[in-house]
């Protein structure tokens, strides 16, 4: 197995998802990429006090409007219907981050928060205590991981980096951290797999907008081919117990995506009957709301570890 090193360039940057977009590198099922990653918003310095900085050269171009994503990287013999399981080997932030609550949404409104000024905060990372501190001293423990891990649906055009999809994007879940392994459906030949919008912090929810963004140092993901595994979602096997994902415009028919593929899994893993598991989900499976902020909104059901005793 090979080990490849991709760093946020002019040649391995874009910021949507499309299928016309020409692979920075193929690599073999089994293959590991370590990846460093900009912000999401093409930064490369923490913000100043005036609310300037200096951004990637090429943030500008149509294609870019989105979040800054690395990739595309082709698998080889990767096929739709098949699954592209990615292993999340490390996650370490860069050593600043930031969060605000700003511009004008349905949420501000409704919050009476509209018609003021923007609420910024600079955080210095601590990546060895895994503690953030803001220049108003707030002070937070850090558990990084990726906003946005994905493929670009089969569809002719330009996609935007926003909402999350089948084929993973940016999906904003907070418990897909170090350790976790990730499980998407392949919508095109060669997968065609990027990475970006890092996170040292976020609340289920994602309720301002931001999280903590920041740059990454280090995002090493190990990429494997399923053709035996049949999921029409997202699915992970997490620290905090196994999950599967539901996207939609509609809060309620996200949620039952999610609850449905959960009773899907735990008929794989422990041969229940669909009664049998929508039973014991009303009493193992915590669903939480992944974000309602990117259009599409995202449901999580969470299925810890030890929820049946041996």
């Amino acid at each position: 197995m090979t080990t490849y090193h991709v760093k946020p360039e002019k040649q391995t940057l874009h910021g949507s998802f499309s299928k016309s977009f020409k692979p920075i590198l193929t690599i073999n099922s089994g293959d590991t990429i370590r990846y460093s990653t900009l912000d999401a918003l093409w930064g490369l310095e923490p913000f100043h006090t005036t609310g300037n900085r200096s951004i990637f050269e090429t943030k500008e171009l149509k294609e870019n409007s989105g979040h800054a994503l690395c990739g595309p990287i082709a698998i080889n013999g990767a096929k739709p219907g098949m699954v592209l399981m990615i292993k999340i080997n490390e996650i370490r932030p860069g050593y600043w981050g930031w969060s605000f609550a700003g511009g004008t949404n349905q949420f501000k409104k409704r919050l009476g928060l509209e018609e003021q000024d923007t609420y910024h905060l600079n955080w210095e990372l601590d990546t060895k205590n895994m503690i953030g501190v803001s220049q108003f001293n707030h002070r937070v423990s850090l558990s990084p991981f990726m906003g946005t891990m994905g493929m670009t649906p089969n569809e002719p055009g330009i996609h935007s980096t926003i909402p999350p999809r089948f084929c993973g994007g940016n999906i904003d879940c907070k418990e897909l951290v170090e350790g976790s392994i990730l499980y998407l459906p392949i919508p095109v030949s060669g997968g065609m797999f990027s990475v970006g919008d890092g996170h040292a912090l976020q609340g289920d929810g994602e309720v301002s907008t931001q999280a903590i963004e920041c740059p990454m140092e280090v995002v090493d993901l190990t990429f494997t081919l399923i053709d035996e595994l049949n999921i029409s979602m997202p699915r992970a096997n997490t620290p905090a117990g196994w999950i599967t994902f539901g996207f939609h415009e509609d809060l309620d028919e996200a949620c039952f995506i999610a609850l449905e593929g959960m009773l899907d899994l735990m008929e794989e893993l422990y041969g229940y009957s669909r009664k049998e598991a929508y039973t014991l989900a009303s009493i193992t499976v915590n669903m939480r709301i992944t974000q309602i902020v990117n259009g599409t909104k995202g449901v999580h059901a969470i299925l810890p570890h030890d929820s049946f005793i041996n």
